[in-house]
């Protein structure tokens, strides 16, 4: 089975920095669902309030089923997070393994 990689890039409005960092560590206690081996965010550097979340699943399948899995509250804190986003700065990006076809 093949990893999938599921990255999210945004830029924050810079007044929502701190509303923002707490959203991110909530949502990071709640997302532990089967099949999602990580979540991590990180800032681009040099880009202060460029963010990218990045979710490792185990295969296609978990990935597939992440949406029907996540709960109420997370859903929430993912639509804060869309609003503290800059307009138009969202990227979303899917990668999956090839390390079988090699």
């Amino acid at each position: 089975m093949s990893k999938v990689l599921f990255s999210i890039q945004y830029e924050i409005v810079p007044e929502k920095r701190d509303e923002f960092l707490k959203v991110i560590r909530e949502l990071k206690n709640l997302l532990k669902a089967d099949g999602l081996e990580s979540y991590n965010v990180f800032e681009v550097k040099g880009k202060p309030n460029n963010f990218q979340e990045q979710y490792t699943f185990t295969s296609m399948e978990t990935y597939e089923a992440f949406d029907d899995e996540t709960n109420e509250q997370a859903n929430i804190l993912i639509d804060k997070i869309n609003e503290m986003a800059v307009d138009k700065s969202t990227k979303y990006t899917t990668l999956v393994e090839i390390a079988n076809e090699l």
